[in-house]
């Protein structure tokens, strides 16, 4: 059973995870976001889809 504690503790996480690229590389960054906005809707939601299937299976291996 997931435990709200688990949830904040994921959540946490992933904050840690995104201020990684802009602490390191902020020009990086603002590159990328120039690239994002001239993406199509379906492109971003292409690459949304691609990264929840992608975390999904990371997680079904994680947790095998």
């Amino acid at each position: 059973m997931i435990q709200w504690q688990d949830i904040i503790s994921a959540l946490a996480l992933v904050m840690v995870l995104e201020g990684v690229f802009p602490f390191l590389n902020p020009s990086g960054l603002r590159r990328a976001l120039k690239a994002i906005d001239v993406m199509t809707d379906g492109q971003l939601r292409g690459l949304g889809l691609a990264s929840m299937l992608l975390g999904i299976a990371i997680l079904y291996f994680a947790k095998s």
